[in-house]
């Protein structure tokens, strides 16, 4: 029998670190910039807080992975809401709420 675990252990997410400057100044760069760069900076903000209060850096690497998934995740979005935003292939929540009642 081996003392070693059959599974190898999750690794955390750990972005590189110049990661934040670098997502700055993408957002900087994006049509958006004048709401996300402002909304960056308060979670930036408030996760160094947090991070300086906890001694853990899960906030900061949390804030970096969502907003490197909204810049990701921005064509998708565009390209959905110029082609007229089409939902028929969908299923209203409220039909599904109102079903089980």
């Amino acid at each position: 029998m081996s003392a070693q675990p059959d599974h190898a252990p999750v690794t955390p997410y750990a972005p590189a670190p110049g990661a934040p400057a670098e997502l700055l100044a993408q957002l900087r760069a994006d049509r958006r910039a004048d709401r996300w760069v402002p909304a960056f900076e308060r979670e930036w903000e408030t996760a160094l807080e947090e991070s300086r209060r906890t001694f853990s850096l899960n906030t900061l690497y949390e804030v970096v992975q969502i907003w490197q998934a909204r810049v990701a995740s921005a064509p998708a979005v565009d390209a959905f809401l110029t082609s007229g935003r089409d939902e028929t292939g969908f299923v209203d929540l409220e039909e599904l709420r109102s079903s089980r009642r």
